[in-house]
């Protein structure tokens, strides 16, 4: 597969670490450039003679990037929360929705009734939708079983589609919130560290594992426990930290030498100085911000300025987050968070493969790397953010096999 005189090329080649602070808006922009796809890998960029039997798209007057990396995703799911959605618009916080009988446990109980072909068919719908907005990787989360059965079958179906040739990172959401057949969550992370976390270690369903450490769901104590045995599992770790309140999670993230800690709306300039001195990613989400129909963004400024290293994700799930747009994540990170286009771009591609440890394979434009290209029908890089809630998506090429965006 060749792609030929893309009129910006954003090749975001460069040094193997996360990107920081001015480094986050070096793009590696290549003008009037191409790049050659062979056996799913890039290996060429820049002025190529093609083989002469290679595919071509023609690219002229368009802009090619690395395809978005998605390293936070609430994946496998039914049914979306609209009366959690009619109840918010009508000023009910989200722990009031919750002790409704909605929020996170509803979602779970959709989840366990499901049948797991049902799910399937869910998951590579949505799937199609990440890949027609740009996206190439995802990260996928269990965490909406909270059961064996309905976390292992959630596990299942991820693995299913890794085995389609779907570039997924798994991820058991273990401590996600207590599920109500367990009235102390100190009992349900000792279910969950003792019996779930070394089965899933066993049968290698995941790569990571995760936590929500917030008022009304785990506490810094509990979390630590849960990552600790986590990591004794061989686990990478993740967490959700900082989100409503600070609980200390970021810090403990750092100290832990987690791959990322998720969310930080409430994280403190300490927060920011701890992160910049370690290889721990700040991954910022705010698509939950705006659908919560919140005020407080994460600081993403503090954290650049200060050398932290900044992704940015979807949060793609029913209840906070229901959009698999990364155009649209840019677009509020520059208009809300006050990131550049470039460093939000940087922050979707190359810094979210970081967030996942797989940015020897993904995230930048470069020879031996998969073949993971978004091509958007725009002359400037700077139009994708611009245009927001728009889809300019012209298509998407995953390891060299071209993916037309569908209708939605």
């Amino acid at each position: 597969m060749l792609v030929r005189n893309a009129r910006q090329l954003l090749t975001l080649r460069g040094p193997a670490e996360p990107r920081r602070g001015a480094h986050l808006r070096d793009l590696g922009l290549l003008e009037n450039a191409s790049v050659l796809i062979e056996n799913d890998r890039i290996t060429h960029v820049g002025d190529i003679t093609p083989p002469s039997d290679a595919l071509e798209y023609d690219a002229t007057g368009k802009v090619v990037l690395p395809g978005f990396v998605d390293s936070h995703t609430h994946l496998v799911w039914t049914r979306p929360r609209l009366l959690d959605y009619e109840m918010r618009i009508a000023g009910a916080t989200y722990a009031a929705i919750a002790s409704a009988g909605g929020g996170i446990v509803s979602t779970m109980r959709a989840v366990r009734e499901a049948s797991q072909p049902l799910l399937l068919e869910k998951t590579r719908d949505a799937l199609n939708a990440f890949y027609a907005h740009g996206t190439t990787t995802v990260e996928a989360k269990s965490g909406y079983g909270l059961d064996e059965a309905a976390e292992i079958k959630s596990l299942e179906i991820v693995e299913t589609l890794r085995a389609e040739g779907h570039d997924l990172i798994p991820t058991y959401l273990g401590a996600h919130v207590t599920p109500p057949e367990f009235p102390n969550a100190d009992d349900y992370i000792a279910w969950v560290t003792s019996a779930m976390l070394p089965k899933i270690a066993r049968r290698k369903l995941a790569a990571f594992a995760d936590a929500f450490c917030e008022q009304g769901a785990f506490s810094l104590d509990q979390t630590r426990s849960y990552l600790e045995v986590a990591h004794e599992n061989g686990f990478g770790l993740k967490l959700h930290a900082e989100q409503f309140s600070r609980t200390g999670a970021a810090a403990l993230g750092v100290a832990m030498k987690a791959a990322s800690v998720d969310h930080l709306e409430s994280a403190s300039a300490a927060d920011a100085e701890q992160l910049a001195r370690s290889n721990t990613i700040a991954t910022l989400l705010p698509g939950a911000v705006f659908h919560l129909g919140l005020n407080t963004y994460p600081p993403a400024r503090m954290l650049i300025d200060s050398g932290a290293a900044v992704a940015l994700a979807t949060d793609y799930n029913p209840g906070t987050s229901p959009t698999v747009s990364m155009p649209m994540i840019l677009s509020l990170a520059c208009t809300q968070m006050r990131m550049t286009p470039a460093e939000a771009i940087a922050a979707a591609t190359i810094n979210g493969a970081h967030a996942l440890r797989i940015a020897d394979r993904v995230g930048s434009i470069e020879p031996g790397k998969d073949g993971n290209l978004a091509i958007f029908d725009v002359s400037d890089y700077r139009e994708i953010p611009y245009y927001f809630g728009m889809n300019l998506v012209a298509a998407t090429i995953r390891k060299g096999k071209l993916h037309a965006p569908s209708a939605r």
